[in-house]
C-alpha cells in the first residue's frame, strides 16, 4: 500500500472512530436518562412473564449484586433504543461519502424508517412473541414442578429476543439501499427466495429458543418482511441513463 492509498484508509479510520465516540456518547446520555427509570423499566420487561405465571409466584435472584447490574443492563439497553436514531443517523453520514449526490437526500427517510422498523421489530417481540413463547414454557409446570426463573436467566433471554426482532426487522431498510446502490435487484431476490426461506429459518433456530413456537413466530415475519424487500427493492432500482440501454442495445 502505497502513501497515496495509506492516507484515505487513516482517514476512514479517524472518522470510523470519531462516529464510534459520538455513538457511544449518545449511549451514554440515553443510558444516564433510561437509569432514572430503570426499575420501572426492568417492571415493564417483565410484565409478559409475570402475565402467565401462577399468582404469588416471583423471579429470584441468588446473586447479591444481581439485581444492580440487572437494572444497569436495563438502562444500558433502554440508552440503546433511545439513541438509535443518533446511531442510524452516524452509519449514514459514514457511508454517505461512498453514494451518488441523489442517494444522500435519503438521510431522514433512512435514519426515520430504520428507527421504527427497529423499535419496531423489539415492540412486536415484547407484544407478540413473549406472550405466547412464556406460556408455552411455563406450561411445563406442574403440581410436582414449579418454575423458578432467575432475574439473570430471564433477562439475558428477553434481551437477546428483543434485540434479534429489532435486527431482523432492518431487512427492507437493507434491501431498499443495496437495490439503490446496484447491488441487488428485485428479481435477483425472487430467483433466490427459496435459499433465502432456507436461510430464514436457520436464522429464527439460531436467534431463538430450541422450541418451534418461538422460530415459527421469527420466521414468520421474516417471510413477510422478505417479500416486502422484494418490492421495495422494485422501487429502489435505478433506471438506466438512456445511454446505457443504447450500449446494451448495440453489444
Amino acid at each position: 500500500m502505497n502513501s497515496d492509498e495509506k492516507q484515505p484508509f487513516m482517514a476512514h479510520l479517524e472518522e470510523l472512530r470519531s462516529r464510534l465516540i459520538a455513538c457511544a456518547i449518545a449511549v451514554g446520555i440515553g443510558f444516564g436518562i433510561s437509569y432514572v427509570f430503570s426499575k420501572k423499566l426492568f417492571l415493564i420487561l417483565i410484565l409478559p412473564l409475570k402475565a402467565n405465571m401462577p399468582a404469588g409466584d416471583k423471579l429470584i435472584f441468588t446473586n447479591l449484586p444481581e439485581m444492580f447490574f440487572t437494572y444497569l443492563k436495563t438502562a444500558f439497553i433502554a440508552g440503546i433504543l433511545l439513541s438509535s436514531p443518533f446511531i442510524f443517523y452516524e452509519i449514514w453520514m459514514f457511508i454517505a461519502p461512498g453514494l451518488y449526490q441523489k442517494e444522500r437526500k435519503f438521510l431522514i427517510p433512512f435514519v426515520v424508517f430504520s428507527s421504527i422498523l427497529f423499535v419496531g421489530g423489539a415492540l412486536f417481540g415484547y407484544f407478540v412473541v413473549f406472550p405466547f413463547g412464556f406460556k408455552f414454557f411455563l406450561s411445563f409446570a406442574n403440581e410436582y414442578i414449579q418454575a423458578l426463573p432467575s432475574v439473570k436467566q430471564y433477562f439475558s433471554f428477553a434481551i437477546k429476543l428483543l434485540l434479534a426482532f429489532g435486527v431482523v426487522f432492518e431487512l427492507p431498510v437493507v434491501a431498499f439501499f443495496l437495490a439503490k446502490m446496484g447491488l441487488v435487484t428485485s428479481k435477483f431476490l425472487k430467483r433466490q427466495r427459496k435459499f433465502a426461506i432456507l436461510l430464514i429459518f436457520v436464522t429464527a433456530a439460531i436467534l431463538t429458543p430450541p422450541d418451534m413456537v418461538t422460530q415459527l413466530m421469527m420466521a414468520g415475519p421474516l417471510l413477510l418482511l422478505y417479500e416486502i424487500s422484494i418490492y421495495v427493492a422494485k422501487i429502489a432500482e435505478r433506471k438506466k441513463a438512456p445511454k446505457e440501454e443504447v450500449a446494451e442495445e448495440g453489444a
